[in-house]
């Protein structure tokens, strides 16, 4: 809630890693294809202020696949389904931009993106929007307001791989640049896989994935119970 503009945010440190999160929520038409869904659209960045090696301009490579890893987490952990998005089918629908900024860039960037977005999307407060039978034109109550419907919580946790005998767990930039690979396994409240990225490097064995696994599921538990904690606290008695 740290961001009074947008319809929910969270910003999340990790170490010295700070990513903020803001969703903003728009009325659109569904598309043709898919009527009865809605859209949820997250875009991460990396500004030149978080870090040295960052340019300003367009959104350079690192920050692509961020975006794309950000994407493929929502679409395979269901955390929202998007016919929940929809208003009225074939008419209205709501658009969610989750737009990640990193501020302050240490290292292990996707496990911080993928907390702030789940925070920022348990924050989100979008008011009642019903569509007038006689004028056909959507009327908004912002008096009642109702949060999304999360159905599942990833949790991503990054591994510093160094030639498959040691395995660091929430790596710093530079432990990221030493290390001959890296893996980030997305997991949900009930310890099923969403996702596993892991763009090249050092192979891993099967026994050194199976830990990798145990870590994240123990590590879903302590980030939920912190998440839970805070959305609590923000509640109004």
């Amino acid at each position: 809630g740290s961001i009074t503009t947008a319809d929910g945010s969270a910003l999340v440190k990790l170490g010295n890693t700070t990513v903020i999160c803001g969703v903003k929520a728009e009325l659109a038409a569904p598309a043709v294809d898919s009527a009865n869904k809605g859209y949820i659209v997250p875009n991460v960045e990396l500004p030149s202020l978080c870090a040295e090696r960052f340019r300003s301009g367009p959104p350079g490579e690192e920050a692509q696949a961020a975006s794309q890893f950000i994407a493929d987490v929502i679409e395979n952990s269901q955390m929202i389904v998007k016919e929940d998005l929809c208003i009225a089918n074939g008419k209205l629908a709501w658009v969610l931009y989750c737009d990640i900024i990193c501020l302050d860039y240490d290292g292990n960037l996707l496990d911080a993106s993928v907390f702030a977005l789940l925070a920022a999307l348990k924050n989100v407060q979008l008011p009642l929007v019903t569509i007038n039978e006689e004028t056909g034109l959507s009327e908004v109550n912002l008096k009642q307001k109702n949060s999304l419907i999360i159905r599942k919580h990833p949790v991503a946790t990054s591994f510093a791989i160094f030639d498959d005998t040691l395995l660091i767990v929430d790596p710093t930039a530079e432990e990221e640049d030493l290390a001959t690979g890296t893996v980030t396994i997305v997991t949900d409240e009930e310890g099923r896989l969403c996702s596993v990225h892991k763009p090249g490097g050092s192979p891993l064995t099967g026994a050194k994935f199976q830990d990798c696994i145990t870590r994240a599921i123990t590590r879903h538990k302590e980030v939920k119970k912190l998440i839970d904690k805070v959305i609590k606290s923000l509640t109004p008695k």
